[in-house]
């Protein structure tokens, strides 16, 4: 098996959340009323306290298995091991998973990974993922192989991701040393080793969007985004600094900025439940409804349960009560012991048709 994990590229979203679909005037004309307080509560992660609670173990790294087979010359193993290991080597986890199947390891904390993948009890791949932000986020690494013949009889080297830039030994030292310093929570420090990191080499975008965390964690909102914006510049695919960029300009209330580098992320990664609600949450504020109901039912989709809580009070400011009953039982079917139950319960059972 040859050792490298190709660049994943833009990938085409797979649903178009507002195209294609009418709703009724006055649902447009209600998100203009409504979502101003909610917004509030989904941005609390850039607070003081919100940034401290994301220490926690939040995070989502997945991503998709594709085994190239064209050159394979033997019959290709059924499945494959996905592992998840600390630096240290310990063993969080570990998959089945199929060719074109899909693996995700839950609730990990901030900090990097190896993700490795072996057949037969060998090791064929490996690769080290950074998941590292101040709030809950989705994070996705594909891993795309290229087998052939005798693939699985010896241990390749360690897989090399095109989404991880590639360092002189001096700045991979200044990198590790910021990692460090963060992982202290020594954010001064921090920055200032990705500052000294970046003078030397300025094209380095995950140092960019390293310090931009490193600002945001610093409460310099402002320092943040031109950090993300600049990581974004250099590599416009990144799906972290897109993300990051989109959600504190919202946070600054700049919501039409916002937009677009959302966008951009819901194309990078579509399957990401927060960029779709970030998306949405953008879109309502600018008062573009039609776009934001598409987007945010996609998060609801892909499991941001509180994104069902926007379209439920969206849907009652614009007067169709059975259309938020619904939600709010979507709701409180993946959020059960919410301590407003009773409440949405009654309601639930006033409007549902």
């Amino acid at each position: 098996m040859s050792k490298r994990i190709k660049e994943g590229g833009v990938v085409p979203p797979h649903f178009a959340p507002h195209h294609g679909r009418n709703y009724p005037s006055a649902l447009v004309n209600g998100c203009r009323q409504v979502f101003a307080s909610f917004l509030f509560l989904s941005l609390l992660c850039l607070t003081t306290h919100g940034l401290a609670a994301a220490q926690s173990s939040e995070h989502i790294l997945f991503g998709d298995l594709k085994v190239d087979e064209s050159n394979a010359g033997e019959k290709v193993p059924f499945s494959f091991e996905i592992l998840l290991y600390t630096l240290s080597g310990g063993i969080i986890s570990r998959q089945t998973v199929t060719n074109n199947g899909r693996y995700r390891f839950m609730g990990l904390a901030n900090g990097h990974y190896d993700v490795a993948v072996e057949v037969e009890n060998r090791e064929v791949a490996r690769v080290r993922v950074n998941v590292s932000a101040p709030y809950k986020t989705d994070f996705r690494q594909d891993l795309n192989l290229e087998w052939s013949g005798g693939a699985g009889k010896e241990r390749t080297q360690t897989v090399s991701a095109q989404d991880f830039y590639q360092r002189a030994p001096a700045n991979k030292s200044l990198f590790e040393k910021a990692q460090q310093a963060m992982d202290k929570k020594k954010y001064e420090e921090g920055a200032a080793l990705l500052k000294q990191l970046l003078a030397a080499d300025g094209k380095d975008f995950q140092a960019w969007s390293e310090l931009g965390t490193a600002y945001l964690l610093l409460d310099k909102q402002a320092e943040a985004e031109k950090a993300y914006a600049r990581a974004a510049e250099e590599k416009p695919t990144f799906f972290l600094a897109l993300l990051n960029l989109g959600r504190v300009r919202a946070a600054q209330k700049k919501y039409e900025e916002a937009i677009e580098p959302l966008a951009r992320a819901v194309e990078v990664q579509p399957a990401s439940a927060d960029a779709n609600f970030l998306l949405g949450e953008a879109y309502l504020q600018t008062k573009k409804g039609s776009k934001a109901v598409g987007y945010l039912g996609e998060a609801a989709r892909l499991g941001r349960a509180d994104a069902h809580l926007r379209l439920a009070t969206l849907y009652n400011a614009a007067g169709m009560k059975d259309r938020a009953a619904a939600e709010y039982e979507q709701f409180l079917s993946k959020k059960p012991d919410h301590p407003d139950r009773k409440k949405l319960e009654q309601y639930i059972k006033e409007n549902k048709k």
